[in-house]
């Protein structure tokens, strides 16, 4: 899939002893090299420096410069090392080992615009794994240089020169111990960071662009990977009996679809499926209950829960995972119109279970409830994980730092949590009990979709239970997470492309075999 890069990236992996023939050869570009806490260079930085680590010693003091973590010490013409810059990368964290991702991420933002770099990745303290390491460094830079800017015709000056220099490639030579490690490690970065900005690039859309059907046809490129891709439109919805979701999209001139994406690559194909389901709200306005004009225009990214599973089925299948997954994802628009649904509506879902509308603005939780089913039912997956920008409430509770995780299984939530640990895509375990089920109780109909103003998220977390039937589940609320993203080491973009990297971690560290 392509992306939107500040820059073309040609990044290759050599020997450390490659960087060192570079020395005093007019090599030119530019050299970058680790130093930990108090400007700990490895023993090959050291070497490939020579007296050129004396040059950075006063450097650093001119510049109070101590290998922290987020500090960079640059210094232009070095006398003697053959490159044009030497810049200097702190990566000595006050706790915890070091975030290679980030690392990457950081680099990428220091050379940017710059044509040619060879980067020394010889930390003081050597990683267990340099390939992955390596590889994750790789990656951060692939992320960092993510920029959406396809509707732009007019730049300003600045961004003129930079897109003189955009038009051509930034080479990069990471240089390590064990370069054949970090090869075969890439081809799983190269595989995340395609199925990362293809999740970005969904997310970051405009609405007139990015519709349920367009949306639909840009999930069928998958096929090209291998991944079987069944779109229902309309007709075979309402066959099918998905009312809730159908409801919710009445109102628009858009027809709603569902999309099926199987990918097989377990070794046997009578292995349980894994199954992520995502809410893909393509524009929400809130319908009838329509929201307030102010920002407005970010509901645009109310489909970034669908985008993730998009991505996260590229990412899987460019990297022929051993295992089989599916991803489905409901695709509506929210619209008020005379045909839109009503607050005060009783709809019959695919359960069979009757829905009393309280407010056309929590529409999410009733696309995913008929997909949710219709995949527990058809499927009999493993698991279900489901992805959604659900409730304000989140935002509420956690902010933009976590990600709400509700789940009816420990293995599952804990499992989770670890990804989320290791990938720096956080999530925090919110509460499901009866007390809040019952909140949802309606006095004409099974149950209504909306508890009441208190435990926003719970409550829509309880509703999608109801249609779990049993099966190992995880919601994830990713509201504060998946749009309006906050900038990063790897992120620059409104959409994050967030999960994608959480759940393939998951999947890697349990599920494949």
């Amino acid at each position: 899939m392509a992306g939107q890069m500040a820059r073309q990236l040609q990044i290759e992996f050599t020997a450390l002893k490659d960087a060192g023939a570079r020395k005093g050869r007019g090599a030119g570009g530019t050299l970058v090299v680790l130093a930990g806490s108090d400007l700990a260079l490895g023993a090959e930085t050291r070497r490939i420096l020579g007296t050129g680590a004396d040059l950075v010693k006063r450097a650093a003091a001119t510049a109070k410069f101590q290998g922290q973590s987020g500090q960079s010490l640059d210094i232009l013409s070095p006398a003697g090392l053959g490159f044009d810059r030497l810049l200097v990368i702190g990566m000595a964290k006050k706790e915890g080992a070091p975030d290679f991702l980030s690392l990457g991420g950081a680099i990428m933002g220091k050379i940017d615009s710059i044509a040619q770099v060879t980067l020394v990745f010889d930390p003081a303290e050597t990683p267990s794994d340099v390939g992955r390491a390596g590889a994750d460094v790789m990656l951060g830079m692939k992320l960092r240089a993510y920029k959406f800017d396809l509707y732009k015709t007019k730049k300003k000056d600045d961004d003129d020169k930079s897109s003189s220099k955009a038009a051509g490639k930034t080479q990069i030579a990471i240089a390590l111990s064990d370069p054949a490690s970090a090869k075969r490690e890439a081809k799983r970065a190269e595989a995340l960071a395609d199925g990362i900005t293809l999740a970005r690039n969904l997310v970051n859309e405009p609405p007139n662009v990015l519709f349920p059907a367009s949306f639909a046809q840009r999930a069928k490129e998958l096929q090209k990977l291998g991944v079987e891709v069944q779109v229902l439109d309309e007709k075979a919805l309402h066959k099918l009996g998905f009312r809730m979701l159908l409801g919710v999209g009445q109102g628009s001139d858009h027809e709603s679809k569902v999309v099926i994406m199987r990918w097989n690559g377990a070794k046997s194909a009578k292995s349980k499926p894994l199954a992520f389901v995502g809410k893909g709200v393509c524009f929400d306005s809130g319908g009838i209950s329509i929201k307030p004009a102010a920002s407005m225009e970010d509901m645009k990214g109310d489909m970034a829960g669908a985008a993730c599973v998009v991505g996260l089925m590229h990412a899987l299948a460019a990297r022929k995972a051993k295992v089989n997954a599916i991803g489905a994802i409901g695709l509506v628009e929210n619209m008020p119109d005379g045909k839109a649904q009503r607050p005060g509506d009783i709809v019959t879902s695919l359960s069979g279970q009757t829905v009393e509308i309280i407010n056309t603005d929590a529409e999410g939780r009733l696309v995913l409830g008929d997909v949710l089913w219709y995949v527990q039912d058809k499927y009999k997956p493993q698991f279900m994980v489901n992805l959604a920008t659900l409730t304000g409430a989140i935002l509420v509770a956690l902010g933009t730092e976590h990600a709400g995780l509700f789940s009816n299984n420990d293995e599952l939530s804990a499992r989770l949590t670890d990804a989320g640990l290791a990938t720096g895509e956080k999530i925090w375990r919110m509460p499901l009990g009866p007390a809040y089920d019952k909140l949802l109780d309606s006095k004409f109909a099974d149950m209504k979709h909306v508890g009441g103003r208190f435990a926003g998220s719970i409550t829509a977390a309880q509703f999608l239970q109801r249609f779990v039937n049993g099966v190992p589940w995880a919601h994830l609320d990713i509201a504060g997470t998946g749009m309006s993203s906050p900038s990063s080491d790897i992120n620059q973009s409104w959409g994050s492309g967030w999960g994608v990297r959480l759940l393939d971690r998951l999947i890697s560290d349990h599920y494949e075999g």
